[in-house]
This record gives structure tokens, sequence and C-alpha cells, in this order.
């Protein structure tokens, strides 16, 4: 399920990491070499941290529900439009990343090149 890396921007710090129509057919796929995932959430590609940002578990093996990422180890779950945790969850925000799709290819944009929280 891993994407392979196909190329790398390296000025502009983008990173092509799949296609769109795998992404549709799998809903979430674990960029390779990273620490990142991209979801079709709901005609959307959203990007984030694989780590959930409450206890680290790793949101690959989550599900997506109703615009959510819902975390495997607890019952808490992330606003796919603004990483937002659960109210009343004591954490930080799922971390988001910049998307483009050009030629049916989806690019992010790499941590390094953010800011950070």
């Amino acid at each position: 399920m891993c994407a392979r890396l196909i190329s790398v921007d390296d000025e502009a710090g983008w990173i092509a990491v799949c296609d769109l129509d795998r992404l549709k057919r799998e809903a979430i796929v674990r960029v390779a070499g990273r620490d990142l995932l991209v979801i079709w959430n709901e005609g959307h590609v959203v990007a984030c941290e694989r780590a959930c940002p409450h206890e680290q578990a790793d949101l690959a093996l989550g599900h997506v529900t109703a615009g959510r990422l819902h975390c495997p180890r607890h019952a808490a779950s992330f606003d796919l439009r603004d990483g937002a945790i659960t109210a009343g969850w004591p954490s930080l925000p799922l971390r988001l990343y910049p998307v483009r799709i050009t030629g049916g290819q989806i690019w992010i944009e790499t941590p390094q090149q953010q800011t950070g929280r």
C-alpha cells in the first residue's frame, strides 16, 4: 500500500506521491519515505501527518467517514478540512499539508518547506 516516490521538485519543495486514480481506489495512501498520508475525502485530496498528535497511533490504520479521519487507537477523530480533533480531547490538531494535482498526479508540499506549528 506504500506509494513510491515518483519525482521531486526540489526548488518548490513539492513531491509527487501517487496518481489520483490509485488514491480513489485505496482511500488512504502512505507516502514513501515520509511520515505522511494522502486521503481521498468526499471528492477532495487531503495530505496530513501519519502519526496521531494525541497518542502517536498510525493513522494509516484508521478510517475515513463523513469528512473525518478516525484514529485506530482511541475514539477521537480529526476534521479533514482543518485538522481539528473531536471536542474535548487534549491534543494539537492534525497537521495538514498543501496539495496540488497536475496531470492526474498528486503532489504535496514537503514538511521541511513548512513553518513549524
